[in-house]
C-alpha cells in the first residue's frame, strides 16, 4: 500500500510540473516597451526643412532628406504616419542619433514644427479624423499617398531608365553609401559593395544613366540599379543583392555585411 501511495504521489507531482511548464510556455511574451516610454529630449536634436522623401529600392518611404543635406532614417513601420504628418517643404524637428562622419540621423521621433504632430519610432500615432482639407489639416490632399503609390507597384525587370547629373550620394542607416540623388530628385539605389566599387563613377557632378526596376509615383522616383554608366551606350552590370541591400532595419532583403568584399567585375 505504501508503494502504491508513493507511486500515485510521484505521478501527481510529475503531472503538476508538466502542467505548470506547459502553462508557462503558453504565456504570451511581454510586450516590447514603446519608445515613448523614454525621454527622447535627451537625444541630439536636428532641425531643417524637408526637401523630399527618401525611398528604398522597393519604392517605399524610409526617410527624409533635409535642405541641409542631412538624411533622416526611421522605422518603416511608421512610414504611413510620417507621410501624413510631414510633407516636403515643411520644417521638422528630429530627435535621434547622429552618425559620426556622414550626415545621417537615425530618428526616434519626427515633429512637424507647424502642426505639432509627432511620429515616434516603434509606435503607431493616431492621426486626426478626416476634416477640411486645409494646408495642414485633415486628409492628405491626394488621399493615402502610400496606397496610391502601391497601386502602381514596382515597375518590373529593367523597365525604368534614369539619366541625369548626380547631386549627392545617399547612405543607409549604417552610414554606408548605397545610392545617389540626381538633380531632378530621382533616387538611384545600389548595394553598398557596388557603390564602393563604382565610387569614381557616382561622384557628385558626374552624369550617369541607370536602368532597373523601380517606382515612379506620388512620393518620388527611385530605381534599383541593374545597369549603370556615363551614358546609355556604356552601361555595366550592377551585381546584387538588389532588394533592400544594405538598408539594415529599413530594408526588405538580406543586408550586405559591412566590409564584405564586392564581387569581382566580369
Amino acid at each position: 500500500m505504501t508503494r502504491l501511495k508513493s507511486a500515485l504521489f510521484a505521478t501527481s507531482l510529475i503531472a503538476g510540473l508538466t502542467a505548470g511548464l506547459s502553462g508557462a510556455i503558453a504565456q504570451p511574451a511581454a510586450p516590447a516597451v514603446a519608445a515613448s516610454t523614454y525621454d527622447l529630449a535627451q537625444l541630439p536634436q536636428t532641425k531643417g526643412r524637408v526637401v523630399q522623401y527618401l525611398l528604398n529600392p522597393r519604392g517605399m518611404v524610409d526617410g527624409l532628406l533635409l535642405d541641409s543635406g542631412t538624411e533622416i532614417h526611421f522605422n518603416p513601420m511608421v512610414a504611413t504616419e510620417l507621410v501624413f504628418a510631414v510633407r516636403p517643404g515643411e520644417m521638422v524637428t528630429v530627435q535621434g542619433l547622429k552618425a559620426r562622419s556622414v550626415p545621417v540621423v537615425m530618428a526616434m521621433s519626427v515633429t512637424n514644427d507647424a502642426t505639432g504632430k509627432t511620429v515616434v519610432a516603434g509606435t503607431r500615432t493616431r492621426m486626426p479624423d478626416a476634416g477640411p482639407r486645409g494646408e495642414h489639416g485633415g486628409m492628405h490632399p491626394q488621399g493615402n499617398p502610400h496606397q496610391s503609390m502601391m497601386r502602381g507597384g514596382m515597375v518590373p525587370s529593367s523597365a525604368l531608365e534614369f539619366s541625369g547629373k548626380i547631386k549627392a550620394v545617399l547612405h543607409n542607416p549604417r552610414g554606408e553609401t548605397d545610392g545617389v540623388l540626381l538633380e531632378d530628385g530621382s533616387q538611384v539605389r545600389l548595394p553598398p559593395p557596388e557603390a564602393k566599387r563604382l565610387a569614381d563613377q557616382i561622384k557628385p557632378g558626374n552624369t550617369i544613366t541607370v536602368r532597373g526596376p523601380g517606382s515612379d509615383g506620388l512620393l518620388g522616383k527611385v530605381v534599383a540599379a541593374r545597369q549603370i554608366g556615363p551614358d546609355a551606350t556604356h552601361l555595366v552590370d550592377v551585381r546584387g543583392p538588389h532588394t533592400g541591400a544594405g538598408r539594415g532595419m529599413m530594408g526588405h532583403g538580406k543586408p550586405q555585411a559591412q566590409g564584405e568584399a564586392a564581387p569581382a567585375p566580369k
